[in-house]
């Protein structure tokens, strides 16, 4: 049984005076395999809770915002600890669906070691493959929790299996549940420990030890001798193997420890079988993760420099050493204001104190190195908060009221200012324009959608300049929905949601001659100014090319610069369709002026005129924007994922292999076609692309698209 006793089972937030006593784990996995559930049945078996909730209640821990409630999935990073086996356990739950990715990356930066939770009924996706790759690449400790077990259709020497193909070798069940029944009298009956040899009844719904059913000690012995010469591979003890091969009995305890010792160090990932909903292999994981996951110091520390770059070397995981810290978190609570989760990792973080705070976060955030006071600690229990007087080295806690700490920040000493580099986040890819619902609201959407984007490093905000739209960069669909119910819930701000404009451009596309006749008299101070400009097509991205070919002073010197004035701003505010002119060169050959009625306004609308003029007599082509698609793939969705770019009007440029047996395909595609690109993605390649864009140039629009988007003309 796990130790249930100490300052959770009392009410109060548990406490650790040392790193040694701290654990930091992260519940990872895909969207419906039962992390919130698993959660909840921990916080239980451990005292944490007094009662289970459940996820179709709305009444569990981890899920505790309006928007998860409703929508029965996690959307954001919970926090939970726990006192078992003589110490803290964080717990933290990280949302599993591909859209909250954004939380999932602040779990993985403030936690030490993975519980990868995985259905026993769909078992394992491509998302979950490519983040155990992914912790794997910075030596994190994992272990497998595999759920539903009681299910009838639950197949859990499969889901091992599928396990063992998709994480490697390395991942070896350290319980088999025993199960009888079928249907609706499936059930599980208890957990046989495949090194102990121990048997846990859960007949009567508690664990009891006793003994075996008959046979099932020979049925699992291949399991057995797998798991053994595993762990026994994985020993710092030389002699182990010796004795193993001579057929000495090992001692059961030994190899427990050596099995322990060999997942803290991310070289053997055990098995739990777990029922969450109805008890089976609970404690039997709640007596494990204190025992089996490394504490802090254990860990190595994240690089660390000074503020101006140079590396800092030395660092530990002592709560009387340096302070640093990383703000993985920053929420904006409607009662308590902004509270920021903040990892510790060295020193010890005190309420009241003023820290320096290095802001050179993910990409979107302003660079700043300013100094704050820390506001209240607190332990955060889901929605609730438990006064904390600090946070030592390697606790995670919540600080209230860092008004100017973001997502990715580093807090440290005022006298010893440092920094972290940030972790890394996808791009935000599927943007949609959005526009006040009512002029009252027009006022606040800014600063709303502003402060969203503080909060969620995931969502980018941008304002294009052509098309004067503001625009909410999102990871799909459901953070988009997010994202618009908090601007509605927790701000007042209700929105519409508008189709982005792609910012089309046109050009010259034969050489072609204007006249501008800017003549004005009536009566009083009049206008007067005439020029006559050729103009030729210019490369993509050339912009404006003004050239001077005035003979004779027909154009006064002074008033030249106001022709390419007017010129300038007619190319802004477009010809014909009203989407902006580029890549031209205009040349001033001629023109007439008036000694007193010219002045460098009438010049200006003269330069206008003509340019206006040269379009109407000549030929023009619509541009559209073209970007640089890079696009990686699991090799069996290569074909698929290509076509569709063709389908887009792509151009493939050239694919090369990566890791883990991905393709990175190179193209060339116009930005109509991947608008929603994002979301098209998952359903090509089955949740497992990833794309990187960037702009590239504009080039000509095919004519049937230009004469549809020339008939709809330009935005206002």
């Amino acid at each position: 049984m796990a130790d249930t006793s100490g300052p959770a089972a009392n009410g109060r937030a548990p406490a650790a005076d040392r790193p040694a006593d701290i654990r930091n784990v992260v519940l990872v996995g895909p969207s419906g395999a039962g992390k919130t559930t698993l959660l909840e049945a921990l916080l239980h078996a451990a005292g944490a809770v007094p009662r289970r909730g459940r996820v179709e209640d709305g009444t569990t821990v981890g899920d505790h915002d309006d928007v998860e409630i409703r929508q029965r999935r996690s959307v954001n990073l919970a926090v939970a600890p726990i006192h078992t086996g003589g110490a803290k356990v964080t717990l933290i739950d990280a949302p599993g669906y591909a859209d909250f990715v954004g939380d999932l990356r602040a779990g993985l930066r403030a936690a030490d070691a993975a519980l990868f939770v995985v259905s026993a009924l769909d078992g394992v996706d491509g998302r979950t493959r490519l983040l155990w790759d992914e912790c794997a690449a910075i030596g994190m400790p994992r272990a497998v929790a595999v759920t539903k077990i009681d299910h009838p259709r639950a197949d859990f020497t499969a889901t091992v299996e599928q396990c063992r193909a998709a994480f490697g070798d390395g991942v070896l069940p350290a319980y088999v549940p025993v199960v009888s029944g079928e249907g609706a009298g499936h059930r599980v009956r208890g957990l046989f420990g495949l090194v102990s040899q121990r048997y846990h009844d859960y007949s009567s719904g508690a664990p009891v030890e006793a003994a075996p059913p008959s046979g099932l000690a020979e049925e699992v012995t291949p399991l057995r001798t797998e798991l053994i010469e595993g762990v026994i591979q994985e020993s710092e003890d030389e002699t182990l193997m010796d004795r193993y091969m001579e057929g000495a009995d090992l001692d059961p305890d030994l190899l427990i420890a050596d099995l322990e010792a060999a997942v803290a160090r991310g070289g053997f990932h055990p098995v739990l079988p777990v029922s969450a909903v109805h008890g089976p292999g609970v404690h039997e994981l709640l007596r494990e993760l204190p025992r089996a996951t490394p504490c802090p110091g254990e860990r190595p520390l994240p690089e660390t420099a000074t503020v101006d770059g140079r590396p800092v070397d030395g660092l530990s995981c002592d709560p009387d050493g340096p302070l640093l810290a990383e703000v993985v978190k920053t929420v904006s609570d409607p009662y308590v204001g902004r509270m920021s989760l903040v990892r510790v990792f060295s020193g010890t973080l005190r309420p009241d104190t003023v820290v320096h705070v290095s802001g050179h976060g993910p990409a979107g955030h302003d660079e700043h190195d300013v100094e704050e006071r820390v506001g209240a600690l607190s332990v955060p229990m889901g929605k609730n908060h438990t006064p904390a007087a600090a946070a030592i080295a390697g606790e995670v806690c919540a600080v209230a009221k860092l008004t100017r700490a973001e997502t990715g920040d580093t807090l440290s000493a005022r006298e010893r200012p440092l920094r972290m580099p940030p972790w890394t986040f996808p791009e935000p890819l599927l943007p949609v324009a959005l526009r006040a619902a009512s002029a009252a609201d027009e006022d606040k959407l800014a600063q709303a959608v502003a402060r969203l984007a503080s909060e969620d490093v995931t969502l980018r905000v941008e304002v294009n300049a052509e098309t004067h739209q503001l625009v909410l960069w999102c990871m799909g669909e459901a953070h988009l929905d997010v994202a618009l119910d908090r601007l509605s819930g927790r701000y007042g701000v209700a929105v519409t949601t508008d189709e982005v404009r792609i910012p089309l451009r046109t050009t010259f596309a034969a050489p072609s001659d204007g006249m501008g006749r800017n003549v004005k008299q009536s009566g009083g101070h009049g206008e007067y100014g005439i020029c006559r400009i050729s103009v030729q097509p210019l490369p993509s991205g050339s912009g404006l090319e003004f050239v001077d070919e005035i003979v004779g002073g027909v154009v006064p010197r002074q008033f030249i610069p106001a022709v390419e004035k007017g010129v300038r701003a007619q190319m802004e505010s477009g010809v014909r369709t009203g989407h902006p002119l580029v890549d031209i060169r205009v040349t001033l050959h001629d023109g007439k002026a008036h000694p007193v009625d010219s002045s460098d306004m009438a010049f200006q609308k003269a330069g206008r005129l003509a340019l206006r003029d040269a379009a109407e007599k000549g030929r023009l082509s619509m541009l559209e924007p073209v970007d640089e698609v890079a696009v990686t793939v699991a090799d069996s969705d290569m074909g698929a994922v290509m076509s569709d770019l063709s389908a887009r009007r792509g151009r493939v440029l050239g694919t090369e292999a990566v890791e883990g047996g991905r393709t990175l395909v190179r193209a060339e595609v116009p930005q109509l076609e991947i608008t929603r690109y994002a979301v098209d993605l998952r359903s090509v390649a089955h949740g497992t692309g990833t794309f990187r864009r960037r702009y590239l140039r504009h080039e000509p629009l095919p004519r049937q698209l230009a004469e549809k988007y020339a008939a709809d003309g330009a935005p206002s």
